[in-house]
């Protein structure tokens, strides 16, 4: 083994208490040293990213599929702070990790935040990160958010038909847990960009506004479908009593719509993802129905990718009854008024 492979191994093969099992299969092709990875969950913890890392040590030459750690970190642009994703990209990031700015990688041409970006926008982000499509990609946030705009990248990569894409729950814990960090700019990573077809958009996961308008109307209407609205932001802006975080938005929520705020869905300590049977007694507790359509919402996008992700972890409703409606609150509140009954308060 190579002196760099042999370093890259250790520090990723330090013993760590097993966490969950994963299905990891590594094959090894005569002659073309290649291997290939099958990561079974879509929710990964930190060991069993560990695992597949130490497992699937890239190297120059090799083509074979490889284990891309992808930093998804985004703040709201009112942090109190000031901090942006790529300040704390380089000031600690899991080794060999590419960055996924959500701010750059949307629709540019439209008035609302992070509205997904044509195919060719997201292949073109994707081949200057050098990420290939038969590359497993797990994407993580910050150590200071917990779980946030990880899900939102994951479920683009889904919505792009990118076939191996999970989310690392979570980078906090992957520090506290002793896993390797490093920090500085990015240099070498990405020798090169990659060739990525421009993929197609599955468009069964998406619902745009005209759809959701239909729906809010129809609610409580009988013969209508039923689609169920799980709405991320917290309860108070949910309401209608509490202001939302851009100015000259109204707060309040989509008639029908139930309150699901994503603090809920987290770990109060760590900012994890709460376990598939906690999350489902949570979903149960609210009202929602597995067998009815579930739509997620949030103020711009982001946070309803966390609802979308919970729902598959606590295996609740079928994977192609659950849709994101891409606009959420921003777009919703700028096209509608409480004057029509569309926005409604809670309090």
């Amino acid at each position: 083994m190579a002196p760099l492979a042999q370093i890259m191994l250790s520090s990723f093969a330090k013993p760590r208490p097993t966490l969950r099992i994963l299905s990891v299969r590594a094959h090894a092709h005569m002659g073309g040293g290649t291997r290939q990875l099958n990561l079974q969950s879509y929710i990964l913890t930190p060991n069993e990213l560990s695992t597949a890392l130490t497992k699937n040590v890239p190297t120059k030459i090799s083509t074979a599929p490889r284990v891309i750690p992808l930093c998804a970190a985004w703040f709201l642009p009112n942090d109190p702070q000031g901090r942006t994703g790529q300040r704390v990209f380089q000031e600690k990031r899991i080794p060999t990790a590419r960055f996924f700015d959500l701010d750059a990688v949307k629709d540019h041409a439209s008035p609302y935040p992070h509205m997904l970006p044509s195919a060719e926008t997201f292949a073109k982000a994707v081949q200057d990160i050098g990420i290939r499509k038969d590359d497993e990609v797990v994407v993580y946030d910050t150590q200071e958010l917990g779980i946030f705009s990880a899900p939102r990248v994951a479920w683009t990569f889904k919505v792009f038909g990118h076939p191996g894409v999970h989310i690392l729950n979570n980078f906090r814990l992957w520090v506290e847990q002793g896993y390797p960090t490093e920090s500085g700019k990015m240099e070498t990573v990405v020798e090169e960009p990659s060739h990525y077809p421009t993929p197609t958009l599955d468009a069964a996961k998406i619902v745009g506004f005209p759809e959701m308008k239909e729906i809010a109307r129809d609610h409580g209407k009988e013969g209508s479908e039923g689609v169920q609205v799980l709405d991320a932001r917290s309860k108070g802006r949910w309401a209608g009593s509490d202001p939302e975080p851009r100015a000259g938005l109204p707060s309040g929520h989509i008639p029908g719509s139930i309150s699901v705020p994503v603090s809920e869905l987290l770990d109060p300590d760590t900012g994890a993802l709460l376990p598939g049977e906690e999350l489902r007694r949570l979903f149960e507790s609210k009202g929602v129905d597995p067998e009815r359509p579930i739509i997620s919402s949030c103020g711009t996008g982001v946070t309803a990718a966390v609802v979308d992700a919970a729902l598959g972890e606590a295996g609740f409703g079928q994977p192609e009854a659950r849709r994101l409606y891409d606009g959420s609150w921003t777009e919703w509140a700028q096209k509608v008024s409480e004057a029509d009954g569309l926005i409604r308060k809670k309090v």
